[in-house]
């Protein structure tokens, strides 16, 4: 028996995964409090390389980021096209990308503070030629959302989404006593759009983490996020799941092994 791609409600099965989502990091407070965090972690691998790699930015874009965080792409994008618009609704992660155009003398980024739910034109945001949705499309109502985008764009449209677990360690939650449910992984997603009449393409940024830590207490810091809220006994459990598995290398600690990331990134042509 056949079945009907198209009488899959995809829609429904992303909404779901949300909801079920281990992860609740979606409001401000989460982000302003993990912002410098982030940061950090940013800055250490090549996400960004390998992301601007794939799209191949033109030097007479105009790039809207929305969900920029503290500059992950609009910095290191900012050099290879006309403009960036950097909007997210953190006050902290704005911030540090302001901080960071001042010290690099960056003066092609416009930082917008806006959410996915906010009305962007009253927000000042005009048609750009690429519009980017990195690691940020994360929210239940994603027809509304790909409209927006869309409605938004002149040549194209790039989202990254989490692939399985993403940066999530699956071993450490269930140590500390957590279930694990990924969520939102980018294949409903990939579904979604091709049932919409999209035609996504798809390629993969793979990262290799194998962070080195000061001390015990610099990784719980590091790792913690993953746990939005903790209780003293899973702070507990979580400090004793480091010392098990930290080793001495490089001067500082790491885990045994790396831990292997995934993002996949999809983009379409306006047409």
């Amino acid at each position: 028996m056949q079945m009907n791609f198209n009488a899959i409600d995809w829609e429904q099965i992303w909404r779901q995964a949300k909801s079920e989502s281990s992860f609740r990091g979606s409001n401000t407070d989460f982000w302003d409090r993990r912002a410098p965090c982030f940061s950090r972690a940013a800055a250490k691998n090549d996400y960004s390389e390998q992301f601007i790699g794939i799209i191949s930015p033109q030097p007479h874009w105009t790039v809207l980021d929305v969900g920029c965080g503290a500059g992950t792409l609009a910095i290191p994008m900012a050099s290879s096209v006309s403009t960036v618009t950097a909007m997210d609704f953190s006050d902290a992660m704005l911030d540090l990308l302001q901080k960071q155009c001042n010290e690099k003398d960056i003066a092609n980024i416009r930082i917008v503070k806006g959410a996915w739910e906010d009305d962007w034109h009253e927000l000042g945001i005009e048609i750009h030629d690429l519009v980017i949705a990195s690691r940020s499309f994360v929210m239940k109502d994603i027809r509304n959302a790909v409209l927006k985008l869309n409605a938004f764009a002149r040549e194209r449209v790039c989202i990254s989404a989490f692939v399985d677990s993403g940066p999530f360690d699956r071993e450490l939650l269930k140590f500390i006593g957590r279930d694990f449910k990924p969520g939102q992984d980018y294949i409903y997603l990939y579904n979604f759009l091709r049932q919409t009449g999209h035609y996504v393409n798809v390629r993969f940024t793979v990262h290799k983490q194998h962070k080195t830590y000061a001390d015990h207490q610099e990784a719980a810091d590091a790792v913690r996020w993953m746990l939005d809220a903790t209780t003293p006994e899973e702070t507990e459990k979580l400090l004793l799941y480091l010392e098990s598995k930290l080793i001495r290398k490089n001067g500082g600690w790491q885990m045994p092994c790396p831990h292997i990331v995934r993002w996949a990134v999809m983009w379409w042509e306006k047409e």
